[in-house]
């Protein structure tokens, strides 16, 4: 009989999370199955750089002009279950502008585009596990979960290790943001969990005059596991 598959960290969300309305359709009927996993599974590429083309850490210069918006750096480490650093990990980037639009053609609601920025972007850690990267904060957007129901301002990350099974996609939240607390796909990870999603302002990366500086450090797996995004 084959393993019942079961999460290794109560902090993960769950696949069924009524307040999250999509949820309902998509999440599993029945029991899930582990897989066992082949060669394709736990080996990928070793030369991301070739791969990926050069690293896209400022999603801030990718256009003739500056973008609208507040100037950030986002630095941070990712580790593994017991704090090791894991170097060599890719991390995709992709958010909404300043006024909380998405460069998609189904992101149709009434906000302004920015011509200087596309909101995605990525970074590949160092050998100590370390990221940076420089962007806008996104603005908060509605969305048609429930009446007036609005999304936090957020970025998208998607960490891609040395194996393609080993994809981690989450969301970094800010600090002090009253939709947070309300809003359903946050709060699908269970408290006290869903604060390993909440960057930390931080006044050593901030630079003077130039960019507001945010520490978000993140955990692939383990009890200390910084949780996956619900929406993926």
């Amino acid at each position: 009989m084959p393993d019942r598959y079961a999460r290794e960290d109560a902090g993960q969300p769950p696949s069924l999370h009524p307040a999250y309305a999509s949820t309902l359709a998509r999440s599993p009927r029945q029991p899930l199955v582990r897989i066992p996993q082949t060669l394709t599974e736990t080996t990928g590429p070793g030369d991301w750089d070739r791969l990926m083309g050069p690293a896209m850490a400022d999603l801030t210069t990718q256009h003739a002009g500056a973008p609208i918006g507040q100037r950030i750096i986002v630095s941070g480490r990712v580790l593994d279950e017991s704090g090791r650093p894991a170097p060599r990990t890719v991390i995709e980037i992709w958010q909404a502008n300043a006024a909380g639009r998405y460069v998609h053609a189904n992101d149709q609601w009434d906000a302004p585009l920015d011509p200087n920025f596309t909101g995605a972007g990525r970074v590949v850690t160092d050998e100590a596990g370390a990221y940076r990267y420089v962007t806008v904060r996104p603005g908060a957007y509605p969305w048609k979960n429930h009446p007036n129901a609005w999304r936090p301002a957020h970025i998208h990350l998607s960490l891609l290790g040395p194996a393609f099974a080993t994809r981690l996609a989450t969301q970094m939240y800010f600090p002090d943001d009253p939709l947070f607390a309300i809003d359903p796909i946050a709060g699908a990870a269970p408290e006290p969990y869903r604060r390993r999603m909440v960057a930390r302002f931080d006044l050593a990366t901030t630079q003077p005059s130039w960019a507001l500086g945010y520490l978000f450090d993140i955990v692939l797996r383990g009890p200390d596991a910084t949780p996956a995004d619900a929406a993926a």
